[in-house]
């Protein structure tokens, strides 16, 4: 009965995460304030620095709140093992690299088309776990990605009618860098995710030791980027410029991202995960017509919209063999 319960709750916080953090994101880069807008690359610092604290809180709890236990096996996991440590860089880098990219998405994609759009990941996880990891596909797992890759056609497929001239319309150039934005960021989810599934195959480190890796080659990239990218804005207006309440929680989530990911990897299967991703898309449709105002939704794109949910259900579907009569 508990394990059930850890299994659905961490599918509701997932849909609660996800939803959330795409609709406050895109409402956070589209709202039109006083003064400079925050920048989406300090952003990505800032939740990186606290997905740190969280891990290195959770690696406490592990070790019965001892603060020798934890000194001792940061030191022993970490910076005695520097290969090891390494290793983490290339995924650390991308995954850097992808949570900018979803900024940039989310400024020039509405919520619903994002979201919809997203979902090839499913496509270039399967691919490279194919590639690397040498895993073999089932037929309901290669029907379901044909059908994904039909469903974001059919969302992207230009709508004929005409626009609302009170309405402020994404032009046709943002929305094709928004949606290079979000095929980028597929593929490089896919890398990464395998890549690091990989390393914590390969070896017996804790996954939150691996997140504090991952997270202090992160906050080492994303001060790079940052520095790079908008340093002259930084020194100008210093690093937290426009930051408010609504910005706070866009971080806050983008940070409990990957641990509520790693929760629902340990209690949930993946048809529950499917399911909580189809119902964070409907959510998110909903939201973005009534409260952001910034979706039209056509017929072409509901039907595309229910191509992505069933693929997403049928690649967690497994084919269970029958069970023999003759051994029962």
């Amino acid at each position: 009965m508990a394990s059930a319960k850890l299994k659905y709750l961490s599918l509701g916080v997932l849909v609660f995460q996800t939803t959330s953090l795409v609709l406050t994101m895109r409402y956070s880069r589209t709202l039109q304030g006083d003064g400079p807008r925050y920048l989406a690359s300090s952003a990505v610092v800032v939740a990186e620095f606290l997905k740190i604290l969280a891990c290195v809180g959770l690696v406490f709890k592990d070790h019965s709140y001892s603060g020798r236990a934890l000194s001792s096996i940061l030191r022993q996991e970490i910076l005695h093992k520097p290969i090891e440590t390494l290793k983490l860089a290339i995924p650390s880098g991308i995954y850097t690299l992808q949570n900018n990219l979803l900024y940039v998405a989310l400024s020039n994609l509405d919520a619903a088309t994002y979201q919809v759009t997203y979902q090839l990941k499913i496509l270039t996880t399967a691919l490279f776990s194919a590639s690397m990891l040498g895993r073999k596909l089932g037929v309901y797992q290669w029907l379901s990605l044909l059908i994904l890759m039909a469903g974001v056609a059919l969302v992207q497929w230009p709508a004929d009618s005409t626009p609302d001239p009170q309405k402020e319309q994404p032009t046709a150039g943002s929305q094709f860098v928004g949606l290079v934005a979000v095929l980028v960021a597929c593929f490089s989810s896919g890398f990464a995710g395998v890549y690091f599934e990989k390393i914590l195959k390969e070896t017996k480190q804790s996954v939150w030791i691996r997140n504090i890796q991952l997270g202090m080659f992160g906050l080492v990239f994303g001060i790079f980027g940052m520095l790079a990218y908008d340093g002259d804005r930084v020194q100008e207006h210093g690093m937290f410029q426009g930051y408010n309440t609504l910005t706070c929680i866009v971080v806050a989530l983008q940070a409990l991202g990957g641990l509520v990911i790693a929760a629902v990897i340990k209690y949930a299967d993946n048809i529950l995960k499917g399911f909580a991703t189809s119902l964070s898309i409907i959510l998110s449709t909903f939201i973005s017509y009534f409260w952001l105002e910034d979706f039209e939704p056509t017929s072409v794109f509901f039907l595309g919209t229910v191509f992505v949910m069933m693929a997403t259900f049928l690649y967690g579907y497994e084919n269970k063999p029958a069970t023999n009569p003759s051994r029962a």
